[in-house]
């Protein structure tokens, strides 16, 4: 028995009777991030890759002695500072986002399961102290009848 007929699939008689298809949808696996995040993201990646292509140019420079090569090290220096500097604007825009928007709260969450339980304990409390009023006020009622 193969793969296929396993899977329950049918074999098909000829090409022709195969479903072709050009886009096969898949569930995401993870969030999509924010777009401040992504924007940031998208920034650091262009910046750290032109500071990579200006750091091999500078290596190309110094091997041909090109004079270019001293003023091409030393952007490429600075290059890498500022390319750090944007990979730790994308941390920080990640925490910055998580902190305003809040973190989304999963159903296994342990504070949200202590808060659902705590909701539930105060409307039992709060039923049970209505339902001893209405106990007290009908046999005051009662009494005073009497």
């Amino acid at each position: 028995m193969d793969r296929d007929e396993r899977r329950g699939v049918v074999r098909a008689t000829s090409y022709a009777d195969v479903p072709r298809q050009l886009w096969v949808e898949e569930p995401a696996v993870s969030r999509r991030m924010a777009d401040p995040v992504r924007t940031a993201a998208v920034r650091a990646v262009i910046i750290a890759s032109l500071t990579m292509i200006q750091g091999m140019v500078a290596f190309l420079c110094t091997l041909t002695g090109s004079w270019l090569a001293f003023p091409m090290v030393l952007s490429s220096v600075g290059s890498t500072v500022v390319a750090t500097w944007a990979v730790l604007d994308v941390w920080v825009t990640r925490q910055v986002w998580n902190q305003r928007n809040g973190v989304v709260s999963i159903p296994s969450s342990t504070a949200r399961q202590l808060r659902r339980e705590r909701r539930t304990a105060r409307r039992t409390a709060r039923a049970d102290a209505r339902q001893a009023e209405r106990i007290r006020r009908s046999r005051s009622g009662r009494l005073s009848r009497a």
